[in-house]
């Protein structure tokens, strides 16, 4: 925001009045102000860069938002706003493969980030009614954070079937190895830290060979 623009903001403020471009009528309001910034603001004050009498009148009650990578336990309950949002009408839902994915990811991008996601994911996997790990941007499903975090599980009250549960595990940590190694069976072994023969019997048991 420019200085002139700065100025033109605190009187509006102050004085609860302002004019139209290219009036000269004043106009009156009785308005309240929410501001959002990702910039030090105090910094910017301090250094001459913001106007400081603006900066402590837009600054009466701030409210710091932490970065989406310091509050993943709003990520699911994000996903699901924004499914609402892109997959209206359609009973869609993030897989549990997904998920820990999401779960796992940084986020450098924060909440709009997770949003394009949800979005593409959607894109992707209309006429279905699950998103899956495969759904989602590149960038993400190749993190190497993901495969170092604990898995996500989302709990019902009704209870989970954990040999069922684990078994998804397998199937999805299987599939993951083989789509990021071209279906080499040897690196996706490698990288799932077992033996070949091992894997192409987890292939058989999992109806996948």
């Amino acid at each position: 925001m420019s200085t002139a623009l700065q100025m033109k903001l605190l009187r509006a403020l102050q004085e609860r009045e302002f004019e139209r471009v290219g009036d000269n009528q004043t106009v009156k309001v009785d308005v309240r102000v929410i501001a959002a910034t990702n910039s030090d603001l105090a910094k910017m004050a301090r250094e001459g860069t913001f106007r400081e009498d603006l900066y402590y009148r837009l600054n009466v009650i701030p409210i710091q938002l932490p970065p989406l990578r310091e509050r993943r336990e709003d990520i699911p309950v994000l996903a699901k706003h924004f499914l609402d949002k892109f997959a209206a009408g359609a009973p869609m839902q993030v897989s549990q493969g997904a998920m820990r994915v999401l779960m796992a990811y940084p986020w450098p991008g924060n909440v709009r980030q997770l949003e394009n996601a949800i979005e593409r994911a959607v894109t992707l996997g209309a006429g279905r009614t699950e998103i899956d790990v495969a759904d989602l941007p590149p960038e993400i499903q190749d993190a190497p954070e993901a495969g170092m975090s604990a898995p996500f599980v989302d709990f019902p009250d009704e209870g989970l079937d954990l040999p069922a549960y684990l078994l998804s595990i397998e199937r999805d940590l299987i599939h993951r190895s083989l789509q990021r190694t071209g279906g080499n069976r040897n690196k996706a072994a490698e990288l799932l830290r077992i033996k070949r023969t091992t894997l192409v019997e987890k292939l058989k048991r999992l109806g996948q060979e």
